[in-house]
């Protein structure tokens, strides 16, 4: 008999810390939130570094805000490297579901076909013995 599975509560059970974690940030970094107020603060990164009266730490062209930069790409480039081998190993599980119970399903349609046949066949025995009849 057929059971329905919830595949992404089933999924979401197993999951790690580490691949928790890689989703929480992958959803953070993938949003215009993020985009947003990452913007705003290299915004007020540049400003308070050119601005006349404050002390300067990192001087135009920013290299230490460049070097910030390249970290949080190549960090975030791994954890969507995290991110897209969980989908993958979600979209085989679910292709397997999928293809087990269309195998199911192809055995209950099978088994219909049988009993439909048969009673066919008898509908059809029962009229030749009305036929003939005397």
């Amino acid at each position: 008999m057929y059971t329905p599975i919830n595949w992404h509560k089933a999924h979401k059970d197993k999951l790690t810390r580490g691949e928790r974690a890689a989703d929480s940030m992958r959803n953070r970094m993938g949003s215009w939130g993020f985009v947003f107020g990452f913007l705003i603060f290299m915004s007020i990164w540049a400003a308070m570094n050119t601005v006349a009266g404050i002390k300067h730490w990192d001087v135009y062209p920013f290299i230490l805000l460049n070097l910030f930069l390249s970290m949080l790409a190549g960090l975030q480039g791994a954890i969507l490297l995290i991110a897209a081998k969980r989908a993958d190993s979600i979209s085989a599980a679910m292709a397997k579901h999928d293809f087990e119970t269309n195998v199911q399903s192809k055995k209950e349609i099978e088994d219909l076909m049988k009993i439909n046949q048969r009673q066919v066949d008898l509908l059809e025995d029962l009229l030749r013995q009305i036929k003939h009849k005397p």
